[in-house]
């Protein structure tokens, strides 16, 4: 009884540890590109983590006073693919939306119908087509230029008289100025579309919101209700102040279709919050997947090691058995050994992946933003997996015999 106790001491939890690192380093390559695996999955879930908080972190900065400030009112769509407006706009959305609180500008624009006509700047065909282009055209009330923060490259914006008195006027956006070879209005040039003639006064230089004005020939909505029959204006651009694009974009609908203000559908910049907790998921979503990959990748190579580790050393099992260690014994050695194997790879991969999360926030020049819990907590995930992916291995050898151990082995 005496002797069973003395040998049962022998192999303490002391004991385990030192022959478990014996076997790791044993052979130092295997135990190093085993290791390796669980790196890439722990430094893929840590950087990932990582970069989605900082990412989202910075949606804030970034959501720049522009964004912040820009409601758009549009008129809802009918049933089964009807294109016709469901609610129309009233002309007046401009006078009625400058009323509220919080408005800085507002102003209406639609496209134009013009069928197939060609515009030029010179009042001729040319056989060979290379005067007449196709351009769009866009009717607006006078108030679209400062909703969308234009600039003028020459000339002036139409005001509200030139539309009540459907004046013949237009401004060009910058890219069909280009297009139809025109860079000044000192001279009062002219455009026509089709049979009809426009006196430009105007060339837009840029545009903040509404790109679509760049390249086309803008024309008062009096204008185009007078020569094309237009019926109401179909989008609405609104300039707010900083913190009213809320309460506007809920005023808005009620304002321009009182009496259906749901058939209004009114566009309101997300709130900043909302929008870094979306990228936040959107990013971890995809990548998280990748760092799963990685870390079962990982915990395959780790079992795949620890069981050809019990193959190779059949003979050791055997003499352990024969000097007197239990199942249990073999067992937590080769336990110890996988889960050091993922220990040591989590605590290199969460060192990496917080180096990834410094590198990528010093090349966008961020700032970084991590949880101190997750490179704490990635050692211990490491150790998890190794623990895991070392339960089968484990197992096998702690049921090898030791006569057949030593059998085997040829001692």
């Amino acid at each position: 009884m005496k002797s069973q106790q003395t040998t049962r001491a022998r192999f303490d939890w002391r004991d385990l540890i030192v022959e478990a690192l014996a076997g790791l380093f044993a052979r130092p390559g295997r135990a190093l590109l085993t290791v390796l695996g669980a790196v890439l999955g722990i430094a893929s879930l840590v950087a990932t983590l990582g970069v989605a908080h900082t990412a989202g972190n910075q949606i804030i900065s970034s959501f720049n006073e522009l964004s912040a400030t820009s409601v758009v009112v549009t008129t809802d769509r009918g049933f089964f693919g009807d294109n016709a407006p469901r609610v129309a706009l009233p002309w007046d959305s401009e006078t009625r939306l400058s009323r509220l609180n919080g408005v800085v500008a507002a102003g209406s624009m639609v496209d134009v119908n013009i069928g197939g006509d060609l515009t030029s700047s010179v009042p001729l065909n040319d056989p060979l087509g290379q005067t007449e282009f196709q351009v769009p055209m866009i009717a607006a009330s006078p108030g679209i230029y400062p909703a969308v923060r234009g600039k003028l490259r020459t000339g002036r914006w139409f005001d509200q008289g030139h539309s009540e008195r459907a004046d013949r006027v237009a401004v060009l956006g910058v890219g069909a100025a280009q297009r139809l070879n025109i860079n000044r209005v000192g001279q009062q040039p002219v455009v026509f579309v089709g049979d009809l003639s426009f006196a430009v006064i105007g060339i837009l230089d840029d545009v903040l919101r509404q790109a679509d004005l760049l390249n086309s020939v803008i024309v008062p909505e009096g204008t185009a209700r007078e020569l094309y029959g237009l019926k109401s204006p179909t989008t609405i651009q609104i300039d707010t102040e900083v913190g009213a694009a809320e309460l506007i974009a809920s005023q808005a609908a009620i304002a321009v279709s009182p009496n259906d203000p749901a058939l209004v559908r009114v566009q309101s910049p997300p709130s900043p919050e909302s929008l870094q907790t979306q990228v936040e998921s959107d990013v971890n979503a995809l990548f998280l997947v990748l760092g799963a990959v990685s870390l079962l990748v990982g915990a395959i190579g780790i079992a795949n090691v620890t069981l050809v580790s019990v193959l190779e050393r059949v003979g050791e099992i055997g003499l352990r058995r024969a000097l007197g260690a239990g199942r249990r014994h073999i067992a937590y050695q080769f336990l110890l050994e996988s889960t050091g194997i993922g220990l040591f790879g989590g605590v290199i991969g969460a060192s990496a992946g917080v180096l990834v999360v410094v590198a990528v926030s010093a090349s966008n020049d961020w700032t970084p933003v991590l949880d101190a819990r997750v490179p704490l907590a990635a050692p211990l995930l490491g150790a998890v997996v190794g623990l895991l992916a070392g339960l089968y291995p484990a197992w096998r050898a702690s049921r090898l015999e030791p006569v057949e151990s030593l059998r085997a082995s040829g001692a």
